[in-house]
């Protein structure tokens, strides 16, 4: 036939049929190409399940091989703006085009390299309970840009040809997007959110970001981990008995911070950067330890030789169980909640009290009810959760109740849910010693001159070496300025008294490079209990010292680790010097 006409396909069950689900495929051939599309028959009443496909590794490496050759074609990188990126948008437009997305491409005027987003609609779903699914498609000009971030656009490339073959029933509205110029600072994905309207923003439900998903020392990480967003990413990982842990490596540098910034949930799947793999993770997860998780991170080696298919396959198929889970319907989905406790952390003295509140929500199927109980709290602790049962899609408020006798302490309370699966989500009670503010300056040692005591430092980083002066005696510490791969640290435990009005951070940082590009190779992270405060880098290099400032008054009444971390590239070096160092409570 023609092109646009249209054929019936008739299917006849004899009377001694097996009983059972069997796929017709279809094929349609023309002069160039062909096309197939899958029939589910089902013979016997059985309707189709909900099970989320397995995507094929195969394909998701041979979009890769084809991101590889791009970037060989055009000066060996697919840099935003560049010819090697406009290849490759084209070549994802192409494929999403054929498949019958709705496809649109967004000018980013006020990029650093203006060039296109890429955003693609399947058709179905209520457009305002929207999910999102994005990967940013530029990488640096160092290299082709394969682990950083092909292997998310593949990824989400092929998910999204899978969700077009099988064609689903759609409960929400699903948008994937691929993002230019997020190596130069998250600029496309920020222009695309800074763009939407306050309905458009509000009927986005949920944004997941796929950044580095083949690292090959990777690790198994998930953006906010114990969130609602988070749950099926996290099931899917769980089932494999991977044991993901929370991506602080990659908290604020990817484009999920631009949705989060706008108030819209987020989650989403990362193997690592240049942060080294530690020994506990290398035993759960195999790799090596204290190596880097991408050793060829923002280098001309990360090409289709730099990708962990195993990871890489894990991740691919994680996506498409969130897809499923969040937006696909069927006959007879299995039912199943998620759970999670915001805040899910607080501190209070002795004689004090906590509150938060525990959220679930339906992942599939039909919403239930869900029994809430909690457990763990220590002696002269009640915990009481009211209601003690919702359905899936409600909330229930968690009050901690702290007696006067109460030892100090950090202790784990587990909210447990039960429906027709049983799920657990923690809240971490810090209970301190009580009493008043006195006034004082915590950090010791805070402008390095009397030795490296009580920091912990990487060698030769508390230093009175020429080359980069101190902002006041004789000393300060000195991270990075390698012009290598090279991560430097310094660290210091902090026990941080609750009763005090005021707790300010204060330190001079010093930013000196020789990185004469607009892109960001070498980064600065100023952290205190694992929590970032700031990334800086190479593009915030300045002639002097700044002084940085920050509240700390979340962190009082526990102890806590103030690190400075510095990781810089394989090429042209980098300094961060901190000096004169202080935490004053008031």
């Amino acid at each position: 036939m023609q092109s646009g006409q249209s054929s019936v396909l008739t299917l006849t069950a004899t009377s001694n049929a097996a009983p059972g689900a069997s796929t017709v495929v279809i094929k349609g051939q023309g002069a160039a190409l062909s096309h197939t599309v899958d029939y589910t028959l089902n013979v016997g009443g059985t309707q189709p399940g909900n099970d989320p496909p397995d995507i094929a590794i195969a394909n998701v490496q041979a979009h890769l091989t084809q991101f590889n050759t791009i970037a060989t074609q055009n000066g060996g990188h697919r840099r935003a703006g560049s010819a090697g990126y406009t290849q490759s948008l084209a070549y994802v437009k192409g494929k999403l085009q054929a498949a019958g997305y709705t496809v649109t491409e967004q000018y980013c005027s006020s990029c650093t390299y203006p060039s296109n987003n890429l955003i693609a609609d399947w058709p179905g779903g209520p457009a305002d309970q929207t999910v999102m699914f994005g990967a940013h498609l530029d990488g640096v000009s160092a290299g082709p840009g394969i682990n950083d971030n092909a292997s998310g656009s593949a990824t989400l490339l092929e998910n999204a040809l899978v969700l077009a073959q099988k064609n689903p029933t759609m409960t929400k509205h699903v948008r994937f997007a691929w993002w230019t110029d997020e190596e130069q600072g998250l600029n496309g994905s920020r222009f695309y959110v800074n763009q939407l309207s306050s309905a458009q923003r509000s009927a986005i439900k949920g944004y997941y970001n796929f950044d580095m998903v083949g690292s090959t020392n990777g690790g198994y990480f998930i953006n906010n981990i114990n969130s609602v967003t988070a749950a099926p990413l996290k099931a899917y990982w769980t089932s494999l008995n991977l044991a993901p842990e929370e991506n602080t490596e990659g908290q604020g540098r990817s484009d999920d911070y631009s949705f989060q910034q706008a108030g819209i949930p987020t989650s989403g799947y990362a193997a690592g950067a240049s942060a080294r793999k530690t020994s506990a993770q290398a035993s759960k997860w195999g790799g090596t330890a204290n190596a880097a998780y991408d050793p060829c991170y923002h280098s001309s080696c990360d090409t289709t030789n730099n990708i962990n298919a195993t990871v890489l396959n894990r991740s691919a198929d994680g996506v498409a169980y969130a897809v499923w889970k969040q937006a696909v319907g069927g006959e007879t989905p299995a039912q199943d909640f998620s759970i999670g406790v915001s805040p899910a952390a607080g501190s209070t003295a002795p004689g004090g009290s906590l509150s938060a509140t525990v959220n679930t929500s339906t992942v599939s199927g039909a919403a239930q009810t869900i029994a809430l109980s909690v457990s763990g709290a220590p002696a002269g602790v009640s915990a009481t959760l009211s209601p003690t049962s919702v359905q899936s899609g409600s909330s229930s408020a968690l009050s901690v109740q702290v007696g006067a006798s109460t030892a100090p302490g950090t202790y784990t309370l587990t909210v447990t849910g039960s429906g027709t699966v049983s799920h657990t989500t923690t809240y971490t009670l810090s209970v301190t010693g009580g009493g008043s503010c006195t006034p004082r300056q915590l950090v010791v040692n805070g402008g390095f001159e009397n030795g490296s005591s009580p920091w912990s430092a990487t060698a030769g980083v508390i230093t009175s070496q020429s080359g980069q002066p101190p902002h006041g005696g004789s000393y300060k510490a000195w991270l990075n300025g390698y012009g290598s791969t090279h991560t430097d640290s310094a660290s210091q435990s902090l026990t941080i008294p609750s009763g005090c009005s005021a707790y300010r951070l204060s330190f001079f940082l010093h930013i000196d490079t020789d990185e004469s590009e607009n892109v960001v190779y070498d980064r600065f992270t100023v952290s205190v209990g694992g929590q970032t405060l700031e990334t800086l880098s190479n593009l915030n290099a300045n002639s002097g010292y700044v002084e940085k400032s920050y509240d700390l008054a979340r962190f009082a009444g526990q102890t806590v680790t103030l690190k400075f971390n510095g990781v810089e590239d394989q090429s042209l070096q980098t300094s961060f010097v901190v000096d004169d160092v202080t935490l004053q409570l008031s």
